[in-house]
């Protein structure tokens, strides 16, 4: 429960690589969420080339993290193998959610960058990592171990409780 109420959104990073092994992880705990009708219809894809990660640093005025992200995952889902799929998108939420509390219960840092359901910027993510038709990029997940550290602030909100 801790990384739930000390994640915070990073956008600076060290230059300083993230292993493997916690990539493994964070999708690990990425493909862990609930999914519709166990529908999985998601792929995940590891970016650490510098230049395809400058690349979709400029796929909307807010991604310019990516470009100083040692690593950033781009989770997408796959029409292929979709049975439900008005809830793809609720499916793939979850497991973005999932990669941003792994990466801080790792100590890396992380930010959620909105792709879909955007279709010029959908497309531009497709273009740059040349996917197949079938797989829809949903989010670019920028990860590293994070420049600066800022604790959470309290979002809880007694008055947007209401008990029937």
């Amino acid at each position: 429960m801790d990384a739930i109420f000390s994640r915070t959104s990073s956008r600076q990073f060290t230059s300083q690589p993230v292993d493997s092994k916690f990539i493994t992880k964070i999708i690990s705990a990425a493909m862990a969420a609930p999914s519709a009708m166990n529908q999985k219809a998601w792929e995940f894809f590891v970016i650490t080339n510098p230049d395809t990660l400058a690349q979709l640093s400029h796929v909307t005025p807010y991604a310019s993290s990516a470009a100083n992200a040692p690593v950033s995952i781009v989770p997408c889902w796959n029409t292929a193998l979709l049975r439900v799929p008005e809830m793809v998108q609720i499916d793939m939420a979850m497991s973005t959610q999932n990669i941003l509390l792994e990466a801080e219960a790792l100590g890396l840092g992380a930010v959620m960058l909105g792709i879909a359901p955007i279709p010029e910027r959908m497309n531009a993510v497709a273009k740059i990592l040349s996917l197949p038709d079938s797989f829809k990029p949903f989010t670019i997940v920028p990860i590293g171990w994070p420049l600066n550290k800022h604790p959470q602030k309290d979002r809880y909100d007694p008055s947007r409780i209401h008990t029937l």
